[in-house]
């Protein structure tokens, strides 16, 4: 007998499933546009798989003006970067050969403290000069710092320029995280193909 209900248990069922309209009044059509198949490289245009600039020319335009290169392949925040460096560079250079000028200008000059002495006689106190000659030599040495990382770079910016013009169509994606057990990092790298 329990045979027979479920039959038409199962006859009902199928009775109403075959009733539903197609569509029911709460659905809608999916509105987003469907995805461009993806082309194999037989049917890309060749010129389409050169970079927007040639290696040795993105070397020398970001040798010259660093960061120039990178924004024409598109990596802005790179160029925004290696300016922000240049920017500080000619800045500081600027800001320590004012305190080298200051230095030598006041290597010979007399500081006079007092025009008496401790004893109420009239007698000129000086006081030795501020900057000496290991003064000049340290703020010289400043200089060259800055200017030492400036043409640094200079030619880091030049060489990340060449290396980012061979692989300008390379998308990477980096991440780091913490490694199971909190014992250290672990660097994950994604490339898409």
């Amino acid at each position: 007998m329990s045979n027979v209900w479920l039959g038409l248990a199962l006859a009902a069922a199928v009775a109403g499933v075959a009733a539903l309209p197609a569509r029911l009044a709460a659905q809608r059509p999916d509105s987003t546009p469907p995805r461009e198949a993806i082309r194999s490289l037989a049917t890309v245009p060749p010129d389409s798989l050169h970079p927007p600039i040639s290696a040795r020319r993105a070397f020398f335009y970001s040798f010259l003006v660093p960061g120039s290169a990178q924004s024409i392949l598109g990596r802005n925040k790179a160029a925004a970067a290696f300016m922000l460096v240049e920017a500080i560079c000619i800045s500081m250079i600027r800001e320590s050969g004012a305190d080298v000028h200051e230095a030598r200008r006041m290597a010979n000059d007399t500081l006079i403290v007092s025009y008496v002495d401790p004893s109420g006689n009239p007698a000129v106190t000086t006081a030795p000069p501020r900057f000496g000659s290991a003064e000049i030599r340290t703020r010289e040495a400043h200089v060259e710092d800055w200017a030492a990382l400036l043409v640094g770079n200079h030619l880091f910016a030049g060489a990340d320029a060449f290396v980012a013009s061979h692989l300008w169509d390379v998308p990477v994606h980096v991440g780091m995280r913490l490694a199971p057990g909190g014992r250290g990092l672990a660097l994950a790298v994604a490339v898409q193909r």
